[in-house]
């Protein structure tokens, strides 16, 4: 399985960025798919989670509001539409498949697989 995702970037603050990971490998029915990040010095948090039947989603607190998580089942790709973007929302974002839809979405143990992360960089 690979998760390819693109779409970081460097912007200002206000500006607004959607990140793509689409995954491969192998066939997908019922899984989920989550954005983490981790900033300069701090743990992976979760962002955003997707769950593939039925297309519940998830947002973390810090995002709400801003952050939309949304799914192309036929291409098998996950997209995170960011705006109003902060600093603090500059770290390195991570898609992420757990092949199980009923877990705990919010904790990354839970998660099989990981896309390689994309920088994005919110300047003041």
């Amino acid at each position: 399985v690979q998760l390819q995702a693109c779409g970081g970037g460097s912007v200002q603050a206000g500006d607004s960025l959607r990140l793509s990971c689409a995954a491969s490998g192998r066939t997908f029915s019922s899984h989920t798919m989550s954005w983490f990040r981790q900033g300069p010095g701090k743990e992976r948090e979760f962002v955003a989670a997707i769950r593939w039947t039925g297309g519940s989603t998830y947002l973390a607190d810090s995002v709400k509001g801003r952050f939309t998580i949304s799914r192309d089942s036929a291409a098998n790709t996950v997209y995170l539409q960011m705006q109003s973007l902060k600093p603090d929302d500059t770290a390195v974002y991570y898609c992420a498949l757990d092949l199980d839809s009923t877990s705990y979405y919010y904790i990354r143990y839970e998660y099989d697989y990981w896309g390689q992360g994309t920088q994005v960089t919110v300047s003041s």
